[in-house]
């Protein structure tokens, strides 16, 4: 049997890159998709994607940020579905600047979409998943939720945020069934780190390849990108657990960049 057969999984971020491909692996193990993004029509051509495949989802337009926006999408998903057994907290930005030049209002916006964002998402699917009889709740981390770069202080400080997020709706959510884990991916060539590649190379005053060579992949054992299956292959291990042994954990999927 597929191992998230007849499931609910709610993505965010899900239009595009991680949350996408999640979603397809999702999807192949037989679970309900939906794709929650800011981007409705995105959405929606994700989720007419999978029903080629053969997959039901379906679009949902989320800002994560939003407290209202999350608990009609989360409202919008219970009532065509009935339940959320799987949550994937995964929308994200990012934004650099050296912290004595980073605008407050940059600071907020990148806090505001990943740590508010997974905490109103939680927040929202665990009174389904609490009356449904348990569930999973899968944070994207980063390796800069374990350690730090220069000109990231809001990513980094939201990354390590999300860990702590994660451990307290671990010890809260046993009693109900509920796990939590944080897949912290390195570096993944997706829109988002092709924005990152030249910003960086200004900042650092470096050529892109370098950006590339010698601050990206530097510390991996291959000089190789961590690809979009190996973070949904990550996710899918979280989702189809079938106990609380692995509750509270977070999973590095970074071709050694950071080993713990």
């Amino acid at each position: 049997m597929a191992q998230l057969q007849d499931k609910v999984a709610l993505v965010t971020g899900a239009a595009a890159g991680i949350g996408k491909e999640i979603a397809l692996t999702f999807g192949r193990e037989g679970a309900k998709v939906a794709i929650a993004d800011l981007n409705l029509a995105a959405a929606q051509a994700t989720v007419d994607e999978l029903a080629s495949l053969g997959i039901a989802g379906m679009a949902v337009a989320m800002d994560v940020a939003n407290e209202q926006a999350v608990e009609d999408g989360v409202a919008a998903v219970i009532a065509a579905w009935g339940r959320v057994d799987i949550l994937v907290s995964n929308a994200g930005i990012q934004i650099v600047h050296p912290i004595e030049e980073f605008p407050f209002a940059d600071w907020r916006k990148v806090m505001a979409i990943h740590l508010d964002g997974a905490f109103l998402t939680t927040k929202a699917c665990l009174r389904s998943m609490y009356k449904t009889g348990g569930g999973s709740i899968i944070y994207m981390g980063s390796v800069h939720s374990k350690e730090a770069s220069k000109l990231k202080s809001a990513y980094v400080a939201a990354k390590h945020g999300i860990l702590g997020l994660a451990r307290t709706v671990a010890k809260e959510g046993a009693a109900h069934n509920v796990r939590a884990n944080v897949v912290c991916p390195g570096f993944v060539r997706t829109t988002l780190v092709e924005k990152q590649i030249p910003e960086q190379a200004k900042a650092l005053g470096i050529t892109e390849d370098e950006v590339i060579r010698n601050v990206m992949l530097k510390e991996t054992v291959d000089g190789a990108f961590t690809t979009t299956a190996d973070v949904a292959e990550a996710c899918l291990f979280f989702a189809a657990s079938k106990t609380n042994a692995l509750t509270g954990q977070s999973l590095i999927v970074s071709h050694g960049w950071h080993i713990e």
